[in-house]
């Protein structure tokens, strides 16, 4: 006789950064349906696609299920199975062995996107094994926002919406496709209907720029000059907030002058918007009391981030919106464990002075390693010899820019272990590869140590494969071999524990709640300042000097030099359907984007003698990708779009499942670099096209 389906609440994970409350049908340990949760505090019901069908990740028939040893060439496709003491045995002894040879800061610790607690464990094992090596895609992913928000003003601005505002300037982010940390599409749909005014900054029509009051369509890699032009209209039109310029920023009168030559008009010749759209959207901006400024990872994809955050934050000060309902606030954790206890942070007391990013003088407060460094030091031995990696959650060959670059890297490395739900590109490369459980089959929270306030429950749903593991138990077991055992737990579950303990709780009773908010706590500078070396917001940095940073932004050039051999403008898009590179062998997602597409404008195509569905070969200076063509107004006429993460699962393993083709890092290169992160240019890149 068939159970009865039970419901189940947890909350999405590893499909975005996640946030929305689930309720998830089981029947006979199988999830059966997922539907949104009504009383979810992010979502209110809603979720996307890609959450409805999560389940299938779970239960594909090419998943992982055993750990894996190579056996044929690096790369070739060929494996044996073998025991999980065997595969965990033979990684700590390589890594020991490479740490007797060379040092423990020749093994490098990856991380991709953080998606659950398992990205701060392994943090902890590398502060354990003694490395200051921990690389990540930070450099182009929410370290600029957040470390230029604490050097600027003390914290990182986040996007107030659960507060009323007047007005929301969508600043590349496209809530409908992806989110930022927890910022879901529900959000922003509930400001509009109690009639929050809307401005859309973005190269494409996303789906809010139909619902917006202005959209301002950017050339990709200018929004340093748009955000600085917003500056000039708001300071010599004098509608900044006056009181709390003067009492509570450093630096007005520099910045002020500063922003003289960046008029609308001279804004406009960079930035392809026009001069008047540009004042009616500052006077927007500047008169609306209060207003959110919601920003999207791609302000961080090119060298020139450091700028372009630093001015959008000067924007939020000089218009009253930081640390103010509805504005951008500082968001305070709950009681929960902080970072540095939790990651043993004190056991690598000179990381800053040690990590590989240190011989590159990168910005202070940036604690994970830029993957370009990362792989100059495997490659050249700059600044010492990098020759092991362990990754989890993370797939470099097609998420890191220049792809040939780390490719060759990943062919030189002594050794590689990879723990993974799915055979990847990058994971082909390894020497171990480690089976994983997957969201639904463990125990986890989400949103710790990203700073947006909250941390959400996701319990255990269903029981994975017998040869799965979760990522927390492969690190902690691992910890045991490779670091003193003492610093590991019998159950490796106790670290769920720890981080609610100081609420009180266990993570069962952390379980029943759903989530933990911080307290609001706004205006706090009226008592305390800002936490920076002035005690005010620095619209003039006055750590310039000391850490050979600009003290004011600007805008000097755009990323990538304009060159008639190349007279397209080459940008790229997150799908609706896809994380990164993750999940396009989930048949109901494929379904929905078979192919890697490109947009371009009618015009464009019509040059080009191009019809819908046909492929092309797009080409850089730095290499060539094959995708298919999709026409649509959406983008501007010198612009086209091109799809990021792809490789072919149903492929060759063999030829690691055509990684190659279609991807659009061959396309990008780390030969620029932005100082202050490491960021290369992954957007605003001169190409041209032609029909295959």
């Amino acid at each position: 006789m068939t159970k009865d389906i039970q419901w189940k609440e947890t909350h999405c994970a590893r499909m975005d950064h996640g946030g929305c409350s689930l309720l998830v049908g089981v029947q006979d340990n199988e999830i059966v349906q997922i539907k949104g949760n009504p009383e979810g505090y992010l979502n209110k019901g809603y979720t996307c696609f890609k959450g409805r069908v999560s389940a299938d990740r779970l239960t594909h028939p090419d998943r992982l299920k055993h750990p894996l040893k190579r056996i044929g060439e690096r790369g070739e496709g060929k494996w044996r199975r073998i025991s999980w003491e065997e595969a965990l045995g033979e990684t700590a002894e390589n890594l020991i062995r490479i740490k007797e040879k060379y040092g423990a800061r020749a093994v490098g610790f990856g991380v991709g996107m953080p998606k659950g607690l398992e990205h701060f464990v392994q943090i902890r094992l590398a502060n354990t094994f003694g490395s200051p090596n921990v690389i990540a895609s930070q450099d182009v992913c929410h370290a600029p926002r957040e470390v230029t928000g604490i050097h600027t003003c003390g914290f990182y601005p986040v996007a107030d919406l659960h507060n009323p505002t007047e007005l929301i300037l969508l600043w590349a982010s496209n809530p409908t496709s992806t989110n930022e940390e927890g910022q879901i599409a529900s959000i922003f749909y509930e400001q509009l209907k109690k009639g929050a005014k809307l401005i859309v900054v973005d190269p494409r029509r996303i789906d809010f720029a139909g619902r917006a009051d202005l959209w301002l369509q950017v050339r990709p890699g200018t929004s340093q000059a748009l955000a600085l032009g917003f500056i000039n209209v708001i300071i010599e039109e004098s509608l900044y907030a006056k009181d709390f310029v003067e009492k509570y920023t450093y630096g007005f009168e520099d910045l002020a002058q500063h922003v003289k030559a960046y008029t609308p008009e001279k804004v406009a010749d960079i930035t392809w918007v026009p001069a008047d759209l540009i004042r009616k959207a500052a006077r927007m901006y500047a008169n609306a009391k209060p207003a959110a400024l919601s920003w999207g990872n791609p302000i961080e994809h090119n060298i020139n981030t450091f700028d372009t955050t630093r001015a959008l934050i000067c924007l939020m000060a000089i218009c009253g919106n930081l640390e103010v309902p509805g504005g951008n606030c500082n968001a305070h954790d709950p009681k929960i464990m902080g970072l540095g206890p939790f990651v043993r942070a004190d056991l690598v007391p000179n990381k800053y002075k040690e990590m590989i990013s240190a011989h590159y003088k990168i910005i202070p407060r940036l604690m994970t390693v830029a993957p370009a460094y990362f792989r100059k030091a495997v490659l050249e031995g700059v600044p010492y010899p990098v020759r092991g990696y362990y990754g989890m959650c993370t797939n470099p060959l097609m998420t890191w820019a220049d792809s040939k670059i780390t490719y060759e890297a990943f062919q030189s490395l002594d050794f590689t272990a990879v723990a993974e739900i799915f055979m990847t590109p990058t994971a082909a490369m390894a020497d171990i590869v480690f089976p994983v459980a997957h969201q639904y089959e463990m125990n986890d929270i989400g949103h710790y140590g990203i700073g947006h306030g909250i941390i959400v429950a996701r319990p255990k749903i269903v029981d994975p494969p017998e040869e799965c593991w979760p990522d927390i138990k492969i690190i902690n077991e691992l910890g045991k071999r490779i670091s003193p055992p003492e610093l590991w737990y019998d159950d490796f579950e106790k670290f769920l524990d720890d981080v609610v303990q100081p609420a009180g709780l266990t993570y069962q009773q952390f379980v029943e709640k759903g989530y933990l908010k911080g307290p609001d706590r706004f205006k706090l500078y009226e008592g305390n300042g800002f936490k920076t070396p002035t005690g005010k917001v620095e619209l003039k940095l006055s750590t310039a000097e000391k850490f050979k940073l600009k003290p004011l932004p600007e805008f000097t050039d755009f990323p990538e030099a304009d060159d008639p051999d190349f007279p397209l403008l080459l940008t790229s898009v997150k799908s609706q359907y896809f994380l990164h590179s993750s999940y396009r062998w989930v048949h109901k997602l494929r379904e929905k984007r078979p192919h890697p597409r490109v947009e371009m404008h009618p015009e464009t195509a019509a040059h080009y003698a191009l019809s819908d569905g046909d492929e092309i070969a797009i080409e850089t200076k730095y290499g060539k990708v094959v995708q298919n063509v999709h026409i649509t107004d959406n983008v501007h006429p010198r612009v086209i779009c091109a799809a990021l993460g792809w490789w072919f699962p149903e492929g060759n393993p063999a030829d690691q499942y055509e990684w190659r083709k279609s991807n659009f890092n061959m396309l990008t290169s780390i030969g620029k670099l932005g100082r202050e992160f490491g960021t290369p240019n992954l957007k605003s890149l001169p190409c041209r096209i032609r029909k295959i």
